[in-house]
């Protein structure tokens, strides 16, 4: 038999997850700022590329932090 659907949990781990991928994107940034002359251009255009990627799930990930939040006020 399956398990319930246990969604109490997720805002935090959304949550948590938004803050790591922000982190991710800060110090991704940091080193292209201190090391971006020192590094190929083939290497500064995939971390441009990735942190574009992290900027695409941040905000996926805020808008089901929201909608998680809306799910959780209408059986509460």
């Amino acid at each position: 038999m399956a398990k319930p659907d246990n969604r109490s949990d997720n805002v935090e781990k959304l949550q948590e997850m938004v803050q790591n991928t922000i982190d991710n994107l800060e110090e991704s940034e940091a080193y292209l700022n201190e090391h971006g002359e020192d590094i190929s251009e083939n290497e500064r255009q995939h971390l441009s590329v990735k942190n574009e990627h992290r900027k695409e799930s941040i905000k996926g990930m805020r808008q089901e932090i929201k909608d998680e939040a809306a799910h959780q006020e209408t059986k509460g």
